[in-house]
């Protein structure tokens, strides 16, 4: 019986584009074969599990090892697909290592969208999406999600209004006061729901302004205190979970 791999988190799990299935040859992307070979090490007959968003996880073994990458066979299911909270989160892009973090937390707390929305306040002017589908797919990988959360362009607070869905509630946590606490909100909530939190230094007046004349926004508030943009919403991320999510 081939060695299954492991780390210092557990077994290791890799996130996969490809098809899954019985008997199913995988050929791996760059990335987990470049993690394959140069971190793990590995050989041909180890096991790791798969999954890729949609057939569920599975227990692999590996097959070829080359410099062109690595190829795994499917052995068995080890978890069939199970839907993710329908919660996303729009933000305003910060500086590299925040938001890095910020991504990497708000997909271990189960977003399943995240959208960069540009303010006026916003001091990042690009966003690479490259390192966020790359940092969303690692802490799938480690938190032992079975889905990797979207990840969608980057647009300005107009745009993404002009195009929100409009069945969706847009829970907007408004440091300006004169909004109901989120836990309170979210208990009575049904229907698919986002959070959008601002920028370092928050939203400017004229923004708050178009968000709370939207039909679908919802104003909420995060406490007495001001919290830094990452905090915000990773704190409103828990909120929701913990009332009106997968925490019940």
């Amino acid at each position: 019986m081939g060695e299954q791999l492991t780390e210092a988190g557990g077994k290791t799990r890799l996130y996969v584009t490809g098809d899954l299935g019985a008997g199913m040859a995988v050929a791996l992307d760059e990335g987990p074969s470049h993690y394959l070979l140069h971190v793990m090490r590995a050989k041909s007959g180890n096991r790791v599990l798969l999954f890729n968003g949609r057939d569920g996880e599975w227990l692999a073994e590996i097959g070829q090892v080359s410099k062109r990458g690595v190829t795994a066979t499917c052995l068995s299911q080890t978890r069939p697909q199970a839907g993710a909270p329908d919660i996303w989160l729009a933000f305003a892009p910060i500086k590299k290592t925040p938001a890095d973090y910020l991504v990497q937390k708000a997909t271990e707390l189960g977003v399943s969208r995240l959208l960069p929305v540009f303010t006026r306040r916003t001091i990042v002017a690009r966003v690479n999406l490259e390192r966020m589908a790359a940092n969303a797919a690692e802490a799938a990988e480690q938190s032992e999600r079975l889905t990797v959360p979207e990840i969608r362009e980057a647009m300005d607070l107009g745009k993404l209004l002009a195009s929100w869905p409009k069945e969706r509630w847009l829970y907007f946590c408004d440091e300006g006061g004169g909004a109901k606490p989120l836990a309170e909100v979210a208990r009575g909530a049904s229907g698919p729901a986002a959070i959008i939190t601002g920028p370092e230094g928050g939203f400017d007046p004229s923004e708050r302004d178009l968000l709370r004349a939207q039909s679908f926004v919802v104003p909420v508030t995060l406490g007495p205190r001001i919290l830094r943009a990452d905090t915000a919403a990773l704190a409103a991320l828990s909120v929701w979970q913990s009332v009106a999510g997968d925490w019940r």
